[in-house]
């Protein structure tokens, strides 16, 4: 079955698609882009990143902007993935959906009125095992933005590797946050995963941070041999 991903270029719709890949066939990426940075339905902290991870995974993309406002979102959603259908031939959709019923419900009703599979291999899967399973995979992944307390502006840019795994489960018992950041606590940017021909290096970047939110915008990156 040929299958888009929906991807934000965080590590759950990148893992996502890794274990998408492992089944079937994955046919290109596809991004929705909000023009409202508080958007309901979508991720976007550093979108501008996913065409470069397109790039290194050797898929082609999808990208569509969005107005990023409640329900009108899921309208462009549907748009961007009848565009996929008609260009890449997919069947289904992956999404890195793990607890959301507000995003999975609308995603599913798209691909119901699409006639399109919903595919959510990351649903409420256990997040310890999920988040140790993404690091042994291989999967490099820095912290792009925080939204909460107790992070500090040191976790921004920082590697999720055992270590930082180690203190978030901690943050999880200690502050009850969601230890995959599917409260929206934290989000991601993945520089290197499996499928991936060349890895990501960022050449530039700019951190802003007050009152325990803040975004790593990257300004500049390339594309590496491994």
């Amino acid at each position: 079955m040929r299958l888009g991903v929906l991807c934000s270029g965080g590590k759950d719709s990148l893992f996502a698609c890794y274990r998408a890949m492992q089944e079937e066939e994955v046919a290109c990426l596809v991004t929705l882009v909000p023009k409202n940075p508080e958007s309901y339905l979508f991720h976007t902290p550093n979108l501008h990143m996913v065409p470069l991870q397109a790039k290194a995974a050797g898929l082609p993309l999808v990208s569509e902007m969005t107005t990023g406002i409640e329900e009108k979102e899921v309208d462009d959603l549907s748009r961007a993935l009848a565009i996929a259908a008609e260009r890449h031939g997919i069947e289904g959709v992956v999404t890195g959906a793990l607890m959301s019923v507000y995003q999975s419900t609308r995603i599913q009703r798209v691909c119901h009125d699409l006639d399109l599979w919903c595919f959510n291999p990351l649903w409420y899967r256990d997040p310890g095992t999920y988040m140790e399973r993404l690091i042994a995979s291989g999967f490099r992944v820095i912290v792009s933005g925080v939204f909460s307390a107790p992070f500090d502006a040191s976790w921004l840019g920082r590697e999720l590797d055992r270590d930082a795994l180690s203190l978030l489960m901690q943050y999880a018992r200690d502050f009850r946050i969601t230890l995959t950041g599917e409260g929206g606590e934290y989000e991601t940017l993945v520089l290197d995963a499996p499928f991936f021909h060349r890895r990501i290096v960022i050449e530039e970047s700019e951190p802003w941070y007050r009152n325990y939110r803040g975004v790593l915008d990257v300004k500049r990156a390339r594309l590496e041999e491994r």
